[in-house]
């Protein structure tokens, strides 16, 4: 029997209008001073605003850090701790996508303890002790409501992730009402990036479990039957929840069976070009797979009989369909389909590669061992129409 462990939040609250009842969740606490850790946009849209006055209405003194961006980087993850420290914050709660989640899991530590973020970079090195945690999303994507996971982008544009059970929330709340203005390209991106995780968590080398596996098939199960509904249609409550509920379901299982080469190669493209991390996935989705096609075949198989139920065949013929099938889902849902087409030049190429052969700790995970000359071959043939293959660059 393989051995493993499984880490999962203490406590996870889904249903609509679950952010007004955070007021509760903090008073069980005894926490009188909260910080908010968010960006400009989710709060200008209003998403903060029932929790803000159910934190009011019930006398909680509330400091708002809105100050978040996309692919945070270290600066304002430390200028928000500092102003944690500062304010003798007693609990920390974020609404929004992952780049405020993954801020606020590391204000919540850094505020607590007397480490510097440049010293618990990877994984199991931040050991301390940290504040109360609850973060509730406002995409269905990252998962990062429910992972140890929380990633910066250092000064030097590379992307490092802080991996430790400590970073595990209290509460992972899910409001799926939270989702429903979401424009159709960001719900299609985060989507296949929800997407992204479960695959990655099922063929994932090294820590792949049963646990993990049975959270990855539901996962995707949910996020691909939902996928294009949620973008012909935001307002469908029904469908933005069964997204919001997979996307937590895959975050799950990536936390435990870690991802790998797709979020490897994506990764330099968020941190150089500010490319958003979900449409980052996809765009070297397709190459990954075909990439991985040799060493992966038989899962991909088990996993194309959930995307298309009912499917029949051969295990290549299954395997093939799958890799279609998460094309078609791409581009069904508008997603761009190569790199040149979000602004990345051919001479950009090389330099991609060599950053995303830095990402040891996700590509020791992959199926298959990715040497820099394939790492380019991919990026070669993503940065095409979508139509070429890792294959085709690789040896054509």
């Amino acid at each position: 029997m393989r051995k493993f462990t499984f880490q999962a939040p203490s406590n996870i609250m889904f249903e609509p209008g679950a952010s007004r009842k955070i007021n509760e969740l903090v008073a069980s606490y005894g926490a009188r001073s909260v910080m908010l850790v968010t960006d400009k946009g989710v709060r200008g849209a209003g998403l903060t605003r029932d929790a803000e006055a159910a934190l009011a209405a019930a006398g909680i003194e509330l400091s708002i850090f809105d100050d978040v961006v996309a692919d945070p980087p270290s600066h304002i993850v430390e200028a928000a701790a500092d102003a944690c420290r500062a304010g003798e914050i007693e609990l920390v709660l974020s609404i929004g996508g992952g780049s405020a989640l993954d801020t606020a899991k590391l204000v919540a530590y850094l505020a607590r303890t007397p480490d510097r973020l440049d010293d618990i970079y990877g994984v199991g090195l931040a050991k301390g002790k940290r504040l109360p945690l609850l973060l509730v999303p406002t995409t269905a994507g990252t998962g990062s409501e429910v992972t140890p996971i929380a990633i910066v982008t250092t000064p030097t544009a590379e992307k490092k992730g802080v991996v430790s059970p400590v970073l595990i929330p209290d509460w992972a709340i899910l409001d799926p009402e939270l989702t429903l203005g979401l424009p159709a390209s960001v719900t299609a991106a985060t989507g296949i990036d929800a997407m992204v995780h479960a695959i990655e968590a099922y063929t994932s080398k090294v820590k792949k479990n049963p646990m993990s596996d049975q959270l990855a098939r539901e996962a995707l199960a949910l996020l691909s039957a939902n996928v294009r509904r949620v973008c012909e249609n935001g307002k469908d409550l029904e469908a933005r929840s069964e997204m919001l509920l997979g996307s937590m379901l895959a975050g799950m299982a990536f936390a435990n069976a870690p991802v790998a080469a797709v979020h490897a190669l994506a990764y330099p493209i968020g941190a150089i070009f500010h490319v958003p991390h979900g449409l980052s996935n996809a765009l070297v989705l397709r190459h990954v797979l075909e990439f991985n096609l040799t060493a992966a075949e038989p899962l991909y198989a088990e996993l194309a009989e959930i995307v298309k139920p009912g499917l029949r065949g051969s295990v290549p013929e299954k395997a093939r369909a799958f890799i279609d099938e998460m094309t078609a889902i791409g581009r069904d849902c508008h997603v761009p389909g190569s790199l040149a087409a979000v602004g990345i030049g051919r001479d950009d190429l090389k330099k991609l590669a060599e950053d995303a052969m830095k990402q040891t700790r996700l590509l020791v995970n992959n199926p298959r061992e990715l040497t820099l000359d394939d790492a380019y071959a991919i990026y070669s043939a993503a940065f095409g129409d979508g139509s070429n293959r890792y294959v085709q660059a690789a040896h054509g």
